[in-house]
Parts: structure tokens; C-alpha cells; sequence
């Protein structure tokens, strides 16, 4: 099955398709959708039906009206569903009706609400940067995180995410930490100031890396070719002493050969 969202989901006229897959992720697009294609669509979704008292027969214009809005909503509601999700709600009488079964269906009753807000909290307060993360995928863990619970209802304060996300950072980012708190009000600043920050600091961090790498390599370079010189050295000079040697013999064996020639002549 193609993926959640890969067509449907970049057209603005067109609401997101739920599969099946990822109800809170397809809950909250829906709601956004309905919201900005027209409000009072939204409401009927939230609160039920517009009211009509009159019989058909004596239905007003604006009875018509409040029809019509209904039956658009339920429409828009069962375009966004597969066939098997749609199978799910059909006999729902209203658009009110199929929408909570979809989240009693997907979220569960109040009390496994409840119990998933509760593992999502733990995971929150758990949270901390992982060894061999970059910012961009910590931050990405966290989002993931933050909105499963404010599709469950329970949201944060942006200043207690910032204190969060530095908390979560290693003993290696303290200096940087310390001045971002002492140079920021935590409770006004925004994720996205945060994170730019984190993320400036993590590519300088990996520069002086890279750096003292390569001044690590120069002097182990530096290292091999002193030793290199100092082995040709010795060698020349190992190679020097050993001609002087020769030289020496060379000379040794013409006296001792001229001496025994000048005493093998006073014999005769």
C-alpha cells in the first residue's frame, strides 16, 4: 500500500488519505484541512449536525444550507478514508459519529488514552541525547515525542522543551549550554533559535575535529621523516667510516708488502 500522504496529502484541495497507518500524524493534518477549507465544516466534525426541525416539505433556504454543510462534511470525511477504513464508519448517522469512532478505534477509550499519554511522558522525561546522534536527528526523536503527545491532548510549554533539549545534551556541550542560559531568557525563546544554535555549534565542533586531525597527521608525517633523515644519516655515516676502513687496509697492505720486499732484499 503507497505510503500515507505521498499524493493526496500535497494537494490543497484534497484532504490528507488515512490508511490505517499513523492515526495521529492523519488526525492532525484532517483537522488543519477541514479548518482552513471552511470552519463551520470543522464544528460539525467537533460538535455534530447543524440543526433542522422543519420537514422536508417545508424546508427554508438556510434549512437547505445547514443540509448541505452537513453532507459536506461527511463527504470530505469519507474521501480522506480507504475503502477499508471506510467500511469501518459507514453506518455512522453523522460526521460527528464516524470521526470519534475513528479515534476510539485508533486512540483508544479514556483510559488507554491515558495509559499511552503515560509512556509518551516517560519518554519525554527520559529523553536524552544518544552517542553518535547529530542534533537534527535528536531533535527529530524529540518532535516525534512531543507530538504523539499533543495529538493525545497533552502539550508542553515551549520554555520547558528548550530546558528539556539542553538538558538532554552530553557533558561535552556544557560550555555551550551555560551560554546559551546565560545569554537567552529560556521561557521566550523559540525551538527553532535553539536548535539553529546547536546546530552552528555541532559543525564548529566538527571543524576544530577535522583540525586537529589533520595537525595530528602532520606531525606523525613529521615524525617519519625526521626518523627517515636521521636513518640516512647514520647510514652515510656508517657508510663514511667503512670507506676510511678500506682505506686504511689499503694502506697497511702496501707498508707490510714494500717492509717484507726490503728485507727479502738485505737477505740477498
Amino acid at each position: 500500500m503507497a505510503a500515507q500522504g505521498n499524493i493526496e496529502g500535497q494537494s490543497v484541495n484534497r484532504p490528507p488519505l488515512f490508511d490505517g497507518e499513523d492515526y495521529a500524524y492523519w488526525k492532525t493534518r484532517m483537522e488543519y484541512f477541514l479548518q482552513g477549507h471552511d470552519y463551520q465544516i470543522w464544528s460539525i466534525v467537533v460538535e455534530g449536525d447543524l440543526l433542522v426541525t422543519n420537514e422536508k416539505a417545508q424546508w427554508t433556504d438556510d434549512d437547505r444550507k445547514k443540509i448541505s454543510l452537513n453532507c459536506k462534511a461527511k463527504s470530505i470525511l469519507c474521501c480522506a478514508l480507504i475503502k477499508k477504513e471506510f467500511n469501518r464508519v459507514s453506518a455512522c448517522k453523522s460526521t460527528m459519529e464516524m470521526w470519534e469512532k475513528l479515534r476510539i478505534t485508533y486512540e483508544g477509550t479514556n483510559k488507554v488514552k491515558e495509559t499511552r499519554i503515560d509512556i509518551f511522558v516517560t519518554q519525554y522525561e527520559r529523553f536524552q541525547m544518544q552517542s553518535g546522534e547529530s542534533i537534527t536527528q535528536m531533535f527529530s526523536r524529540f518532535t516525534d515525542i512531543t507530538n504523539g503527545l499533543a495529538g493525545l491532548g497533552k502539550t508542553y510549554e515551549i520554555g520547558d522543551m528548550v530546558r528539556k533539549i539542553l538538558r538532554s545534551l552530553p557533558s561535552s556541550w556544557t560550555p555551550k549550554v551555560t551560554a546559551i542560559e546565560e545569554a537567552n531568557d529560556l521561557k521566550r525563546m523559540s525551538l527553532e533559535k535553539l536548535i539553529g544554535s546547536l546546530m552552528a555549534h555541532e559543525i564548529n565542533m566538527e571543524r576544530l575535529g577535522e583540525s586537529s586531525s589533520r595537525k595530528k597527521h602532520s606531525n606523525a608525517l613529521k615524525a617519519e621523516e625526521d626518523k627517515s633523515d636521521e636513518s640516512s644519516t647514520e647510514d652515510e655515516n656508517s657508510s663514511g667510516c667503512e670507506d676510511e676502513e678500506a682505506m686504511l687496509l689499503k694502506t697497511l697492505q702496501r707498508i707490510l708488502a714494500k717492509k717484507k720486499k726490503f728485507q727479502s732484499g738485505r737477505r740477498h
